[in-house]
């Protein structure tokens, strides 16, 4: 099923990878490309992001796309990505109108994530080019509070004819279609994608999204906080939220464990309880005790499989 956002953003198949924090890396975003839909970079955690963009483009020459968090001001970031050769840029967490015209200017596409119809009005008025609706049941940071299945209708009728891609909840070709049906062009899926082979994480974090259920994957206001503080989220509860919880949930400063070391980066360099940085490849320690990222669609994601089998088990029988 080939949609009006298929036709736009060049792909075959109504499928956008979530740019998964660390883990969005060349070879899964390549990976899902290849396969016919959307594979997208995060850009805001690397020194060189333009090194991605052009690693990205040496794997695959299909369309992809590369995301921005806009909580830290992105021009350099994205004159730098643009000049790389992305022109399919996703923006997240803040106002998308100071770059639009930039992406436009190079020929671009901007894709914008949205929590509710009011701010998706407010996009679509700055002239972004693709509405994500994002619902609540969505894992990492999560922008919005209202639920997937009122929000994406809201959200497509507010900004008709721009196309609306959904997010939130969704795990299997069910979820897809259940979008679809709600008028989304197509469906963003994290979770699903964390199980990919392509997907440098840890395999503790695989075994915890493989065994986890709907329930596992928590909202919290500021729990991970290090890295990216007032930033509402939601992840597996584990030891350090458990221990959060019987501390009586204090506020940051007065967490108990704040500050140590709970695991260390391939590199040697420590990570703090609570930081926000995901469980990669080559990390030891305490992985258990680490921010492990997942939506309520958690519950559909049991095994590991290349992109290009996930991609094709999303849109069988569409």
């Amino acid at each position: 099923m080939r949609t009006g956002v298929c036709e736009l953003l060049g792909i075959e198949r109504p499928i956008v990878q979530a740019p998964i924090g660390t883990a969005a890396v060349p070879r899964l975003a390549a990976a899902v490309s290849d396969a016919g839909a959307l594979g997208t970079l995060a850009l805001s955690w690397t020194a060189d992001p333009a090194g991605m963009v052009r690693q990205t483009a040496a794997l695959t020459g299909r369309p992809f796309g590369g995301n921005l968090v806009l909580e830290w001001d992105q021009h350099r970031r994205l004159a730098a990505v643009l000049e790389a050769g992305l022109r399919i840029v996703s923006l997240f967490w803040g106002d998308p109108a100071p770059y639009v015209g930039q992406v436009h200017e190079a020929g671009g596409l901007v894709l914008h994530t949205v929590g509710s119809a009011q701010e998706a009005r407010q996009a679509a008025a700055c002239g972004v080019d693709v509405i994500v609706a994002q619902g609540w049941e969505a894992g990492g940071h999560v922008w919005g509070g209202i639920a997937t299945l009122p929000l994406v209708p809201a959200v497509v009728d507010a900004v008709a004819p721009v196309p609306v891609i959904a997010a939130g909840g969704i795990g299997d070709a069910r979820g897809v279609a259940a979008v679809l049906a709600l008028g989304a062009q197509a469906a963003w899926l994290g979770t699903r994608f964390l199980l990919a082979e392509e997907t440098p994480l840890h395999e503790d974090y695989r075994h915890r999204l493989m065994a986890a259920g709907e329930t596992d994957a928590q909202w919290y206001a500021n729990l991970y906080d290090v890295g990216w503080p007032r930033a509402p989220h939601r992840a597996i509860r584990n030891a350090t939220a458990q221990a959060w919880e019987a501390a009586g949930c204090p506020a940051p400063a007065s967490r108990p464990g704040e500050g140590e070391p709970v695991a260390w980066r391939a590199s040697g360099e420590p990570i703090a309880r609570y930081s926000s940085a995901l469980p990669l490849e080559g990390v030891t320690g305490d992985v258990e005790a680490m921010s492990m990222w997942a939506g309520q669609s958690v519950a559909l994601v049991n095994r590991i499989q290349p992109a290009a089998a996930i991609v094709a088990e999303l849109t069988a029988g569409l």
